[in-house]
């Protein structure tokens, strides 16, 4: 049988030999599961900063989860018409490069003795909007480097590092707090980010052009969003997906917020211990991801037999 790269094809050995030769998949995964980690730690670390180095109260911990999370709210939406406008990779890159510079000059200020909590809030507001573009963007990039057949897989391998990174980001950082204090194991979040760029800069996966002759694209974002807001909520699937997600999102924010502060403040813990606690609520999720490619085959396997 003769191997193909092209989109739509199959190469020899079936999906799951497949998947490990996509070059350019193992890059952009490399780097997002680097990128991820790197997050995680910040998660963490973010929240010691403002109560361990520039004691915070709980509303002002609170009002920093708030610009970490608030581009989700704000911008999520025109991002999708933003990403379907330019060029994916080369917005990803950018968006890894500003993260660099965002988060790393939380260490740098610190260092110099100039660090606050305004910083803080434009390093969290600024960070999230670029977070979120750059999620949105990977997403839509997947389908250039993979097959049709071979997304569930692939999306499931990204599930699974992003929860791998939830367990193993807030022991990391915690670890890092104890060797070199909060601000300094935010420098790991920004390394982590200048490594992603340096990944996505090696793909060599060329994209389709970004406007056809009467594509709907050229009316403007605004009928866009209109659309797919009406879509889903035609979809009763992803109708209860995007309710559940924001449910499990606002308390778990909640949770990852005001966390550390009960945990340093009422108990008493040292940060190895929050950092623990933090990472076992993600457990599940490796589960999950790791087994999401299985269970997609044994339920088509399934609704086939069931259609003779």
């Amino acid at each position: 049988m003769q191997s193909t790269t092209g989109t739509g094809s199959t190469l020899t050995g079936g999906l799951k030999r497949s998947i490990w030769h996509r070059r350019d998949f193992l890059l952009l995964w490399g780097g997002q599961t680097i990128s991820e980690m790197g997050s995680q730690v910040t998660v963490l670390t973010m929240p010691l900063v403002a109560v361990v180095l520039l004691n915070a109260s709980a509303f002002q911990v609170g009002m920093l989860s708030t610009a970490q999370t608030s581009a989700y709210l704000l911008v999520a939406l025109p991002a999708g018409a933003i990403v379907d406008r330019v060029v994916k990779r080369r917005l990803m890159i950018w968006c890894d490069l500003a993260l660099f510079l965002a988060i790393g000059s939380v260490p740098l200020a610190h260092a110099v003795g100039e660090l606050t909590l305004a910083q803080l809030y434009a390093v969290a507001l600024v960070s999230s909007v670029f977070a979120v573009l750059f999620s949105v963007a990977y997403q839509s990039y997947l389908p250039m480097v993979l097959d049709r057949e071979q997304l569930m897989d692939g999306n499931g391998k990204l599930a699974a590092s992003r929860s791998v990174a939830q367990i193993a980001g807030p022991s990391l950082g915690a670890g890092l707090v104890t060797l070199v204090g909060a601000a300094g194991a935010m420098a790991t979040d920004a390394v982590s980010f200048a490594l992603s760029a340096g990944s996505l800069t090696a793909i060599r996966t060329n994209e389709p052009s970004l406007f056809r002759a009467g594509d709907e694209r050229r009316l403007g974002p605004w009928p866009q969003i209109r659309d797919g807001l009406a879509y889903v909520n035609r979809d009763p699937i992803l109708r209860n997906s995007v309710a559940f997600n924001g449910t499990a999102n606002f308390f778990v924010i909640m949770v990852e917020s005001l966390g550390p502060v009960f945990l340093i403040r009422t108990l008493h813990l040292r940060p190895s211990l929050v950092g623990l606690l933090l990472a076992l609520g993600a457990v599940g999720g490796v589960a999950g991801g790791a087994a999401a490619q299985c269970l997609a085959q044994r339920s088509a396997r399934h609704g086939s037999a069931g259609l003779r």
